[in-house]
């Protein structure tokens, strides 16, 4: 909705207009990459493949490296019982397919961190091009992380850690070159502790990838974040990848 300057808005209109949109949005969270009038590249990350489901495990295909004609294969053991994050989100499908795209050359010989991971997928998938992957998250989900790591022969490429945001980072996981973060902010009282972490974590030449889902409060939070505010932190190359 376009609302013109110093016009009166009836909130309850607002309120409905956003009711309907989150039912949608249960419904198909991508529906607004894929109704696009006009074609676009970000229309290439849309998760458009079929799931195959067997035994709570799923099978998802990524763009293939350029010079190989093999497209990234992971395998993914789910399981929702240690909460929300032992399952897949959209959110971590097109980080996947982002750096999928961008190629090999991204992720090779580069550190690479994925914060709340679950899964784990997009690490993975940046440990499938090569990069020296840590995989973390709270400690119910290191299982279904590590069993994912070996599934898809990964254990040369990926390490699996445990870190709790807000508390100090663990001495074993390094500084990395890059961080990868899937709807991570779908929980607003965790925003302090996951920028305290990110703050920890990042330095002038760290690159943040955050990909999430639109919610009004994390869209306002987000890029107002104090690590990128603070004009006494080194700034690190933020990628924000709302939809």
């Amino acid at each position: 909705m376009m609302v013109a300057e110093n016009t009166i808005v009836d909130v309850s209109l607002l309120d409905g207009e956003i009711a309907l949109d989150e039912t949608l949005d249960a419904l198909d969270p991508l529906r607004h990459l894929r109704n696009q009038d006009e074609p676009s590249d970000h229309i290439l990350l849309v998760p458009t493949q079929p799931r195959s489901v067997q035994n709570q495990c799923i099978s998802l295909a990524f763009p293939s490296p350029k010079g190989s004609a093999t497209a990234i294969q992971i395998t993914l053991r789910l399981d929702a019982s240690p909460g929300c994050g032992g399952i897949a989100w959209p959110a971590g499908e097109v980080l996947s397919n982002y750096i999928a795209l961008r190629g090999e050359q991204y992720c090779h010989g580069k550190t690479i961190l994925e914060l709340g991971s679950g899964t784990g997928l997009v690490g993975l998938v940046a440990g499938a091009l090569g990069g020296h992957v840590w995989i973390t998250d709270q400690a119910p989900l290191l299982g279904i992380m590590q069993d994912n790591v070996i599934v898809n022969n990964l254990q040369s490429f990926v390490n699996v850690a445990e870190l709790n945001w807000g508390e100090t980072v663990p001495s074993d996981i390094p500084r990395p070159d890059i961080i990868l973060a899937a709807d991570c902010v779908y929980y607003e009282p965790a925003f302090p502790l996951l920028v305290n972490t990110l703050s920890e974590l990042s330095e002038e030449r760290t690159e943040i990838l955050f990909c999430y889902k639109k919610r009004r409060k994390v869209f306002i939070y987000i890029p107002c974040t104090a690590f990128l505010e603070d004009s006494t932190h080194p700034r690190p190359t933020s990628v924000f990848l709302p939809f």
